[in-house]
């Protein structure tokens, strides 16, 4: 069973291929193309470096095309991607739009090259579905949260692999077990024992923090869109609401003008003075560049006020992840966020922690520490290809 998983930016096209056949879950190509014009083009050609590498004959070799979509009015979980579902998506156009419109516009590009290919999508939204209604609500009116008005969640893939992993990590292959199979019982509320309490922090170009107890995600520092929790690369993360109407009085600006200055020009390039990318946040840090210094200050503020939040709600924690493109290659900044945390049984070894290598997994924690600290490098595209495969087959 071959799945291609296809992730789709706003102007990039990258691609899996993964046999999942029998209890194989072998990658058999990857790539990807950026400064995407023309999507039709770009899914044609993917398919033509499939076929010419020799993965695959036609299209007709693959089992399906698996998607990570971010939201749709009504709809999470593992679906198929027909009309009905992209109509939802439609719905929320504005709310993620950096992510919907590639998305809604792909996956028809995809189904009309592939007719006979089932599309299917594990929404990101998916991994908090059993998050207690507290955890989610805004203290707004009800016809609000009826709109969708509502803390979401996002990274779902991500953090479910590393509910997953850490728990293998950890010995626990009962909860490995449970996290495997969340979606295909997601009809029902997996039993929340207070057993197993991991916080996984995923920090990249956007990022968030997940409590994850017993397998179970029961909150997310990602909220209704994309755009809040903690400072993205460009986009703003948390802020008070009433923000937005006293910078339209207070400049005269328009929603217009607001909405590009919080989803692009704001985040970490609007805290540092104009860098989005942490490598160069640091950089300019080391030489004394004061605004990216701060930058990475509220980064590791914002982390730490999200980490303590984490553990008061699972009563403790037993280990702590850090992945994605920022926490696996930046040691400087897992010790900061993990400095002065001892008497929460947290403690770093710094040396461990210090010769780190890219896409390795390894703990990091000190002998002595209460708690397990790793460095996991997330895998979105399988969890999709796994998922993608239950689908199909139930």
């Amino acid at each position: 069973m071959k799945i291609l998983v296809a992730n789709l930016g706003s102007t990039s096209l990258k691609y899996r291929l993964f046999d999942c056949s029998g209890n194989e879950e072998n990658l058999l190509a990857r790539g990807g193309f950026e400064r995407v014009n023309d999507y039709a083009e770009a899914v044609n050609s993917c398919l033509k470096e499939l076929m010419d590498a020799g993965h695959i004959t036609g299209e007709k070799d693959l089992a399906a095309v698996g998607f990570k979509p971010v939201i749709a009015r009504g709809v999470t979980g593992c679906v198929r991607m027909d009309e009905r579902v992209l109509t939802a998506m439609e719905a929320y156009r504005k709310m993620a739009p950096a992510h919907n419109p590639p998305y809604i516009d792909g996956v028809r590009l995809f189904t009309k090259r592939m007719p006979s290919t089932p599309m299917i999508g594990l929404f990101e939204t998916s991994f908090y579905q059993w998050a207690p209604e507290a955890a989610v609500r805004y203290a707004v009116p009800q016809d609000w949260y009826e709109e969708g008005v509502r803390r979401w969640g996002f990274h779902g893939a991500s953090h479910k692999y590393i509910a997953e992993r850490s728990a293998e990590l950890l010995g626990r292959s009962d909860v490995a077990e449970r996290v495997r199979m969340l979606y295909v019982n997601q009809g029902t509320t997996p039993v929340k024992e207070p057993n197993l309490r991991v916080v996984s922090c995923h920090l990249g170009g956007s990022s968030s923090l997940t409590a994850i107890l017993n397998g179970v995600a029961i909150c997310n520092s990602l909220g209704m869109s994309p755009q809040s929790g903690l400072p993205q690369n460009n986009r703003v993360g948390d802020l008070d609401s009433f923000a937005i109407p006293f910078m339209m009085r207070q400049k005269g600006l328009s929603l217009e003008q607001i909405e590009p200055a919080l989803c692009k020009e704001a985040g970490l390039k609007g805290l540092s003075g104009g860098y989005n990318d942490m490598r160069e946040i640091t950089e300019q840090a080391s030489r004394g560049n004061k605004n990216a210094q701060l930058a990475i200050d509220v980064l590791v503020w914002q982390a730490r006020h999200w980490l303590g939040a984490c553990i008061l709600q699972m009563n403790g924690v037993d280990a702590i992840a850090f992945t994605a493109g920022i926490a696996e290659n930046n040691p400087q900044l897992r010790a900061q966020i993990c400095e002065n945390l001892d008497n929460l049984g947290i403690k770093l070894d710094e040396q461990k922690n210090a010769v780190t290598k890219s896409n390795s997994e390894v703990e990091i924690s000190t002998v002595d520490s209460n708690v397990k600290i790793f460095v996991i490098p997330t895998n979105e595209e399988l969890v999709i290809a796994r998922e993608v495969k239950r689908f199909l087959l139930n």
